[in-house]
């Protein structure tokens, strides 16, 4: 198997839905070996259906142990596997590694070179620590329903989960950074980030507005909130969007759409103006557009140097030529089939990453995890017999 960046890595997977398993994927993409550490039974409410297509797509690369953290001989065996570990992940509500006696003070008593890596949904610390998050609750809380869809629709959310897989990429920079400084002090760090967090850091320049202006965004709907004209148009056949707000850029636009007339108008001389006229700005330029197809418009403003693209359905993003180039889309290994699954955003030249294992049944690799942090053929056989260990 080629070399990639992280491996001799060995990561605990703590995680479940989607926040934790994010971080987990990009170190498991990147060649980290990452034992999945699940409690023995049904698991399904641990992160999907085992067998659908979201838990395929999180759960890639990895072994699988299924191991009860309750049970004194599951949390010993436990121990012994924290001990043999670079880097543990886990998004549980804050007190739950507490309670079960996992949380990065006990870790670290056996393990002090351990990156310890937790996602909350508000933090590990302050008045709503206890509370369980999800990605729609930090939305709410964190600002972006009140900016997201057209004005006075009424708050709206996003139509993925961003915050969960925002603080999931988060966390996997903030574990790579303390792996860094562990090089030069042999000592692990205690990592954390929260879906609230992720959301108010996302806020970024609509933030800074209120922080340094006082000034409230609200929603705009598909144009941007200060830059105009910059949003979707309609084509004759599909919806483009079309970025062309600069001074330079609107020149161009109105001289490539054959209207030069525009320029003459006064109110859209300023890029102040043209925001603050934009309802009829905007409607005047899709009676233009509405002229010609998608595709004829695209390679136009292209070709003048204007910014736009197409706005198109999942369907058609992975027939894009550009997206089939880029090879967004890896085959994992199923039963006795290939499931299409996306393949990571990150490209490091010479380095091929890839799919190394299908998701592992559940508790399939315990004897060789087990055995690999120093327990006898004859302790995981007890482990076994006690129920602490599936499968």
């Amino acid at each position: 198997m080629e070399t990639l960046p992280l491996n001799g890595i060995r990561v605990l997977d703590l995680t479940l839905a989607r926040a934790g398993p994010t971080c987990v994927r990009h170190l498991a993409d990147w060649g980290a070996d990452i034992i999945r550490v699940e409690p023995p039974g049904n698991n399904d409410g641990f992160g999907g259906p085992r067998d659908g297509f979201d838990f395929t797509n999180l759960h890639r690369n990895k072994r699988s142990i299924a191991l009860d953290l309750k049970h004194p001989e599951g949390h010993a065996a436990f121990l012994k596997l924290a001990a043999t570990a670079d880097v543990v992940v886990e998004n549980m509500r804050m007190q739950v590694k507490h309670r079960l006696k996992i949380g990065p003070d006990d870790l670290h008593a056996v393990n002090p070179r351990l990156v310890y890596a937790s996602i909350s949904g508000f933090g590990q610390t302050g008045p709503y620590s206890k509370r369980g998050g999800v990605d729609q609750i930090a939305q709410g809380m964190g600002g972006l329903m009140s900016i997201t869809g057209e004005p006075g629709r009424g708050p709206m959310r996003v139509g993925i989960p961003i915050d969960d897989l925002t603080a999931g990429n988060l966390l996997a920079l903030g574990v790579m950074m303390a792996l860094f400084e562990r090089v030069k002090t042999g000592k692990g760090r205690w990592v954390h980030t929260s879906l609230l967090e992720a959301q108010v850091f996302m806020l970024d320049f609509q933030a800074t507005r209120w922080l340094q202006d006082a000034e409230v965004a609200g929603q705009a709907g598909n144009d941007h909130p200060v830059n105009t004209p910059m949003g979707v148009f309609p084509a004759a056949d599909k919806p483009i969007n079309i970025a062309a707000s600069s001074p330079k850029l609107w020149e161009v636009f109105c001289r490539t759409a054959g209207r030069e007339d525009w320029l003459a108008r006064p109110e859209w001389s300023t890029p102040q103006g043209r925001t603050k006229d934009r309802p009829a700005l905007n409607a005047t330029i899709s009676e233009e557009t509405r002229k010609h197809p998608a595709e004829w418009w695209i390679d136009k403003l292209e070709e003048a140097g204007i910014p736009c693209g197409p706005v198109n359905n999942i369907r058609e993003v992975f027939e894009d030529p550009q997206v089939q180039h880029l090879d967004m889309v890896w085959q994992v290994p199923h039963g006795e089939r290939a499931l299409p699954v996306v393949a990571t955003p990150l490209n490091i030249e010479g380095l091929n990453p890839g799919i190394r294992r299908g998701v592992p049944a559940l508790g399939a690799d315990a004897d060789g995890v087990l055995a690999e942090a120093g327990l006898t053929a004859e302790q995981i056989k007890q482990l076994r017999a006690t129920g602490a260990l599936g499968r």
